[in-house]
């Protein structure tokens, strides 16, 4: 089986780990600072927050702004659950936004609609989270538009598009949003086994990040309310969580970074092979803007199927028993039973549904030999002439 997504890990990463293991540090210690400055000066943003997952990012990136019951959250419904269900952690009720039919992102004109709509019943967002879905940023200008009129913050679900560019500047710099997330999943750009990132350039959400990361505590006697009893001493100022990185983790994470570029050329290469290879099949490929450089985390086409003998299920199921690993990204949020009890259904985001009956996520990953694709290319081929 040819998996759709498999992380690369080298001897190098495998020793960065094992040096920390054998250090006096295992949980929050010196790595992890340092992996939070490294990230932080690549994308050109002013604070990086390690967490333990990107699910983690987006819960206290709804915490630290305050999002609670009576607020609202919009994200896209092309997207896992985590983007939504991240709202719904504080109280919070969640509404979508359509996709662009061409890029698979929060459709902005349809978010401009839907914000004078609710602008005038008087229930805007107080939290929209665009998702820059396989890679490729959302018109973020446009949002930023919107928010600045309307009155919202903006925290971008980057959990695909580590390494990524957006009018020439990195993905997390920050200069279109207040909070940027990130996921190190191993199928995802780079690794830390699970674990997230939160970027930031407001200083007040980093330290209230930072705070929530760890239960609500502070050791910091500059914010300490009572005054401190002694060196041991430390206040609990919100009701936090563990969402707490390991070092080891961290040291994965340092390691893959510094890889980084070499994962982005060879996924942006397999990219435009699959540009190439597909062009003659009864399938679509992704769009690209000019606007910004994807970093290719998923490769996904639409097969049409309005003159075919095949259903999308056929040939999904077809590829999966020929060895090839394909996937779906996404079955629509609003979609899932849970969604469902809120009041959504079948019909609520047409542009994401149509989308749901045509996507087919191909194998794409940074060791995936040209052999392989070559398989994947020639099998799907088969399937659809």
């Amino acid at each position: 089986m040819i998996p759709y997504g498999r992380q690369s890990i080298s001897q190098e990463d495998v020793e960065s780990v094992v040096e920390v293991l054998r250090s006096d540090w295992l949980t929050q210690g010196p790595t992890v600072r340092r992996f939070e400055e490294t990230m932080a000066e690549r994308c050109g943003a002013r604070y990086a927050v390690a967490v333990s997952s990107a699910t983690a990012g987006l819960h206290l990136g709804c915490l630290a702004p305050g999002l609670e019951e009576g607020d609202s959250l919009w994200t896209s419904p092309n997207t896992f659950v985590a983007s939504a269900n991240c709202a719904r952690y504080c109280g919070a009720d969640v509404d979508f936004v359509d996709i662009d039919p061409l890029t698979y992102n929060m459709d902005v004109p349809d978010l401009r609609k839907r914000l004078e709509a609710a602008r005038d019943k008087g229930n805007l967002p107080k939290v929209v989270v665009p998702v820059h879905f396989s890679g490729q940023s959302c018109d973020m200008e446009g949002i930023a538009a919107l928010a600045k009129e309307f009155g919202f913050k903006i925290m971008e679900d980057a959990s695909h598009a580590v390494g990524a560019d957006y009018k020439e500047r990195p993905v997390g710099c920050g200069a279109f949003s207040d909070l940027t997330i990130f996921s190190f999943h191993p199928v995802k750009i780079m690794t830390t086994g699970e674990g997230g990132m939160v970027l930031t350039n407001d200083e007040a959400l980093c330290k209230k990040l930072v705070a929530l990361r760890q239960h609500g505590i502070t050791r910091d006697e500059s914010l300490m309310e009572n005054g401190s009893d002694g060196p041991w001493y430390y206040e609990q100022h919100d009701l936090g969580l563990n969402y707490r990185i390991t070092d080891f983790q961290c040291a994965l994470g340092l390691s893959q970074l510094s890889k980084l570029d070499g994962f982005l050329k060879r996924r942006r290469a397999l990219a435009a092979r699959y540009d190439e290879s597909l062009k003659d099949l009864p399938v679509r490929v992704p769009f690209q803007k000019s606007d910004g450089v994807s970093s290719w985390h998923l490769y996904v086409i639409r097969v049409e199927t309005t003159n075919s003998s095949k259903t999308h299920r056929t040939i999904f199921e077809s590829l999966r028993e020929a060895g090839i690993g394909v996937q779906l990204h996404y079955i629509p949020v609003h979609l899932q039973p849970y969604y469902r009890k809120q009041g959504f259904g079948p019909g609520d985001f047409p542009e994401a549904e149509r989308y749901y009956g045509e996507a087919i996520t191909l194998p794409l990953f940074p060791a995936m030999t040209d052999a392989e694709q070559d398989e994947v290319v020639t099998t799907l081929e088969k399937i659809l002439l």
